[in-house]
């Protein structure tokens, strides 16, 4: 009765509540992909990091049409998630539709999914913060990103790039905290219900971690839920400037309502809402800059030049004298959307430091 309200309501049996209740802290057990149902098939939202189902090359989009050779449609998103679980180490087979491609069968192995929330690293002087998943881990860990960036490169900080892509979401409100976190002032996300004593609406307190530097998020089709709430709140506030590709579109609210010696019920109860109105369901947040998905890679034209010629003579200054190293470590950098968001603050940290 519930699945068949919208493909987010469900009735969660006691076992599969406690695994709820566990992968809100950060570990939990699985193939390491958030779902949800289409068509009567199960959608792959995302795959999570370092997980089984992301090491075999799971995509966002993905549709899992057969489990161990059964076919899905029909099944509840219950009785689906069931299915796929098992103990850890053993394999199973899905069945995977991608596109207007073929079907295709892959293999996954059963693994315990131990979830880092939050990831950083550099790119000369641009910060990078991935948000994996919004849990009870996400806010401490953006803290402790922001003040290791901060002790590596003080002042010289140029930006901060925040990747939400294939974060498929979680908590309320560590995306409230999150948003909060980087906007002085103003509303962050709103929710709305069937009745006018449902609304709720989320402000932000004094304060930005960022300090004004200048920000860019990456999203894509793998973004949903609290990513799209992140992100429509510093899109709205022109605090971030929002690149990649269309979001999921997933902005309806889920309570969990427990019911005690028989699981809890899932049911869709609001609408979330962006600080300017809009909702996020079914049409997503929309990047102010769309960078679609691609590949760097060197291509051979097989064109010969004067160095490959025999004989040919050497040039007399030093390789080091030609060598043009921007220190900004995408030389290898082969994700094309990422390259471009530290092209962006790097061109906005240059013309910031020009003679006005």
């Amino acid at each position: 009765m519930l699945s068949d309200l919208d493909p987010h309501s469900s009735y969660l049996p006691p076992e599969e509540f406690a695994k709820m209740q566990q992968r809100t802290k950060g570990e939990f057990g699985g193939l390491g992909i958030e779902i949800t149902m289409q068509d009567g098939y199960v959608l792959v939202v995302s795959p999570i990091d370092d997980t089984p189902a992301a090491r075999a090359g799971i995509q966002s989009g993905d549709l899992i049409v057969m489990i161990e050779g059964e076919d899905v449609l029909g099944l509840s998103i219950s009785e689906a998630v069931a299915k796929m679980r098992g103990p850890v180490g053993s394999d199973i087979e899905i069945t995977i539709r991608r596109g207007q491609d073929e079907f295709f069968d892959v293999t996954l192995t059963r693994d315990t999914i131990k979830m880092r929330s939050v990831r950083h690293g550099s790119f000369g002087q641009v910060g990078y913060i991935r948000l994996v998943k919004f849990d009870q881990q996400t806010t401490p860990g953006l803290n402790k990103a922001i003040d290791e960036l901060r002790a590596e490169h003080g002042d010289k900080l140029q930006g901060i790039i925040i990747d939400l892509r294939n974060n498929p979401g979680g908590l309320l409100n560590e995306a409230i905290a999150v948003s909060d976190a980087f906007l002085n002032e103003g509303e962050i996300v709103s929710t709305r219900g069937r009745h006018e004593n449902q609304n709720s609406r989320h402000y932000a307190t004094s304060g930005d971690l960022g300090d004004g530097l200048p920000m860019v998020v990456l999203i894509n089709s793998g973004s949903a839920s609290a990513s799209e709430i992140v992100a429509g709140a510093l899109k709205d506030h022109q605090r971030a400037i929002i690149m990649g590709t269309r979001s999921f579109g997933k902005g309806s609210v889920q309570s969990i309502i427990p019911m005690p010696g028989h699981g809890a019920v899932r049911l869709t109860t609001a609408r979330y809402y962006t600080p300017s109105g809009v909702s996020i369901q079914s049409t997503g947040i929309e990047p102010d800059i769309t960078v679609e998905l691609a590949i760097v890679e060197d291509i051979d034209e097989g064109a010969v030049r004067e160095e490959d010629l025999r004989g040919a003579l050497s040039n007399t200054s030093s390789e080091d004298d030609n060598a043009e190293d921007n220190g900004d470590g995408t030389e290898e950098l082969k994700d094309y959307q990422l390259s471009r968001a530290i092209d962006l603050i790097q061109g906005v940290a240059i013309f910031n430091t020009q003679p006005q």
